[in-house]
């Protein structure tokens, strides 16, 4: 079962901001092999769902309130460390960040930018793509949203 934690950007420790920028890194830079600055000025503004295993974090995704990054509440960085996938941990982590922003931010509706790989895993938790694919970072995406 996976532990989660939501935690602001102030609230977490050297350890945690460590562990969590070194998985994003692991999974979106190195396994995708996708350079861009993932470290990008918007962590400060986040809410970061921590997700974890006998102690360690294995998933991650950080929310934000509407106006933040959409007009209305979004989860990005969604992440599930490679060796812990089988677990369905993605599910998980992405069931407690909709509770998050609906607990947080008083609303169920939230807009994603998703990889276009995994439109079927969004669409098993509500969510559904509006407009076209687009290339982001050299990756297809599309923004599918929950109501």
């Amino acid at each position: 079962m996976l532990k989660t934690e939501v935690l602001s950007f102030e609230e977490l420790n050297t350890q945690q901001l460590y562990d969590l920028l070194q998985l994003r890194s692991e999974v979106f830079v190195v396994e995708q092999d996708c350079v861009y600055q993932d470290i990008d000025g918007k962590d400060q503004k986040a809410l970061h769902v921590l997700g974890y295993s006998n102690h360690e974090l294995v998933a991650y995704t950080r929310i934000f309130k509407p106006g933040d990054y959409f007009n209305e509440a979004s989860i990005g960085r969604v992440v599930v460390k490679a060796s812990y996938r089988q677990h369905k941990y993605g599910y998980d982590i992405m069931n407690a960040s909709i509770e998050a922003v609906i607990k947080n931010y008083k609303t169920s509706e939230i807009r994603i930018s998703a990889q276009t790989y995994l439109k079927s895993f969004y669409n098993n938790l509500g969510f559904v793509e509006v407009g076209e694919e687009y290339l982001e970072d050299g990756i297809p995406h599309i923004n599918m949203l929950r109501a």
